[in-house]
C-alpha cells in the first residue's frame, strides 16, 4: 500500500486520497496516515461492499461531486484515473469503468477468470442492457448521481458486477475506458476455487433478481 499511495501522489496529485481500513489487525491505518491519506477506520470487518460504501458515504458527506474507487492491490495504475474520469467530467457517463479488455493491454488474468468475466458481462447485458466488458474491474469513477445512489445503497458481497446492475437499472449511464492492468502487487485474491462457485451463483442471482424499482434511489445528492 505505501507504494500505491506514493504513486497516487506522483501520478494523480489532484485527487484527495481516502483509505478505508476494514477492521484490519495490521498497520494499514497508521501507514496510510503516515502517507498523507484520510483514513476511515472501521471497528470490525464489513467486507468489500461495506468498505466501499463507507468510502462513497464519506465522499458524499464531504461534498465531493466526483469520486474514484481504486483497489489497493496495485493492479490499477493511478495514472489511469485521468482517462477514466473523462467521461464523467464531460457529462457523458454517471459511472466510468477502467477495462483491461478494451485494448488497454497488460495483465489479462487467468483463462478461468476470463471465462467468468465474459459470463458476467453477458449476463449484465441480457438482464440490464449494460455493455461492460470488465465488470469485475476495481477502477471506477462516479459522478453525483452514481455517488448518491451508492452512498444510499450498495451490494454487500462481491459488489462490482452487482453495482453495475444496480446503476443500470437505476437509469444511470455507464461508460468504459481502456486501461492497462498490472499483475497483483500486494496481497492475494479472496476468491479461491470454492468461493468462485459461490461468487458465480450469488452474483448471478443478484443480477437476475435486482428490483425493477431501483430507479427511485438514483436521485442526485442536491435533490
Amino acid at each position: 500500500m505505501p507504494a500505491l499511495l506514493a504513486e497516487l501522489r506522483a501520478e494523480a496529485p489532484e485527487w484527495d486520497v481516502c483509505v478505508v481500513d476494514d477492521g484490519s489487525s495490521d498497520l494499514t491505518a497508521s501507514v496510510a496516515r503516515a502517507n498523507g491519506a484520510v483514513v476511515l477506520q472501521l471497528p470490525f470487518n464489513l467486507g468489500i461492499g461495506g468498505a466501499v460504501q463507507t468510502g462513497y458515504r464519506w465522499g458524499s458527506a464531504s461534498g465531493y461531486e466526483i469520486v474514484a474507487q481504486i483497489d489497493g492491490d496495485g493492479q490499477h495504475a493511478p495514472a489511469s484515473l485521468r482517462v477514466v474520469s473523462e467521461p464523467v467530467l464531460d457529462g457523458r457517463a454517471d459511472m466510468a469503468i477502467g477495462s483491461r479488455f478494451r485494448g488497454g493491454g497488460g495483465y489479462q488474468s487467468t483463462w478461468g477468470r476470463r471465462i467468468g468475466i465474459r459470463y458476467l458481462s453477458l449476463l449484465l447485458r441480457l438482464r440490464t442492457g449494460a455493455r461492460v466488458s470488465d465488470p469485475t474491474s476495481g477502477l471506477r469513477v462516479v459522478g453525483p448521481r452514481a455517488l448518491a445512489l451508492f452512498a444510499a445503497r450498495y451490494p454487500s458481497d462481491y459488489p462490482e458486477p452487482e453495482s453495475i446492475a444496480l446503476a443500470a437499472r437505476s437509469g444511470l449511464r455507464i461508460g468504459e475506458v481502456a486501461v492497462t492492468m498490472r499483475a497483483r502487487r500486494h496481497g492475494r485474491s479472496s476468491i479461491d476455487a470454492l468461493r468462485a462457485l459461490y461468487y458465480a451463483v450469488k452474483v448471478s442471482l443478484a443480477v437476475i433478481f435486482i428490483p425493477v424499482d431501483a430507479r427511485r434511489h438514483a436521485r442526485p445528492s442536491s435533490e
